[in-house]
């Protein structure tokens, strides 16, 4: 037996406002907010009395989701919004995109920081590492050509 997809990536934020206008600048498409609790809940994540919003966003080609969750309770434990990108667990998510410095033009009044530089990769690519939101790293590549 073996997956059929990667259906999404969950990251846990603390203001789930600030993090889906992020993303949505960066081009993902909202699918929806809900809050989602009880004890049904409570034994999926393996803790007592989750109270959370989730914010659902897809990207354009529909092939891929990204889902945000604020947990109300229990409190969250707090995190290293400033960790570098070789710091254990999963650190970045990588979109292919069309006019990167357009979009970081865009991404910086959302709180968009480049964690290096913009950087030609070989003849394929321009690559670079924003830390955006909550610290979330994700890589932008414009191919080449």
């Amino acid at each position: 037996m073996t997956i059929q997809r990667m259906e999404h990536i969950g990251i846990v934020v603390n203001d789930l406002a600030a993090a889906v206008a992020f993303f949505v600048e960066l081009g993902l498409e909202l699918e929806g907010e809900m809050p989602v609790e009880g004890p049904m809940v409570d034994r999926i994540v393996g803790l007592p009395g989750v109270r959370s919003d989730v914010a659902m966003l897809r990207t354009p080609d529909g092939n891929s989701r990204l889902e945000l969750c604020k947990y109300h309770t229990p409190a969250s434990p707090a995190g290293d919004a400033s960790a570098p990108a070789n710091a254990l667990g999963i650190r970045h998510i990588l979109f292919s995109v069309q006019d990167l410095d357009e979009l970081l033009d865009r991404l910086r009044p959302h709180g968009g920081e480049l964690v290096g530089e913009v950087v030609r990769y070989e003849n394929s690519f321009r690559i670079c590492y924003l830390r955006g939101p909550e610290g979330i790293i994700i890589e932008l590549a414009e191919q080449l050509g």
